[in-house]
């Protein structure tokens, strides 16, 4: 018996430092941004964001590539600033948030891709369609306590996706050749994030 106690004790002082070197941080979406810019009718670009979000990402502070993220956004949330073509982005035609309210993303993998850059692999679900993507990430900043204490840190990530790889795939012919919108999406990510307690 006096055994097995000393072994356990054991196995915990050697986990306990394992974890200790890894943090969790909730993303805070009064000061985050996830954007997004598409192709309009062949001459310029319509940019939007999705306002509601939340995740949390894993940090291990000893390996960074051995980190995690997790993020959930409502694609009800969409807006481009004009309320009739956000209307039309959440019917059946695009996004069909009745259907899909939300979509996520969800880390595989994590790796180095050059001084305070990383290259983050996930699985992109959206529109009940999951593809595997990859984030070219800047961060985590240095950690900064607030006025009330709380400390922060955050990232800058983007990415390119083909929305018909994800089944939105509703668009119009103009009558001088080509689509009235692009098939590739732009996404770009400003994440703030504050450590739980």
């Amino acid at each position: 018996m006096k055994r097995t106690i000393a072994t356990i004790a054991a196995v915990a002082a050697f986990a306990l430092p394992a974890l200790a070197s890894a943090s969790t941080w909730n993303i805070d979406p009064d000061h985050s941004n996830v954007g997004f810019k598409v192709r309009h009718l062949m001459v310029s670009n319509v940019k939007g964001s999705f306002e509601k979000q939340k995740g949390t990402v894993e940090i291990n502070d000893k390996d960074i590539t051995k980190s995690k993220v997790a993020v959930t956004i409502e694609t009800a949330s969409v807006n481009t600033n004009v309320a009739k073509r956000d209307e039309h982005l959440r019917s059946a035609d695009f996004f069909d948030v009745a259907k899909y309210p939300t979509m996520t993303f969800v880390s595989k993998s994590v790796a180095k891709a050059g001084k305070g850059k990383l290259r983050v692999t996930g699985d992109l679900t959206l529109h009940g369609v999951t593809k595997q993507v990859v984030l070219n990430v800047e961060g985590p900043a240095k950690e900064s306590k607030d006025p009330w204490g709380n400390m922060r840190s955050g990232v800058v990530a983007s990415t390119k996706i083909n929305r018909k790889d994800f089944g939105l795939v509703y668009n119009a012919a103009l009558e001088t050749g080509g689509v009235a919108v692009g098939e590739e999406v732009d996404i770009n990510l400003e994440i703030e994030m504050i450590k739980a307690k």
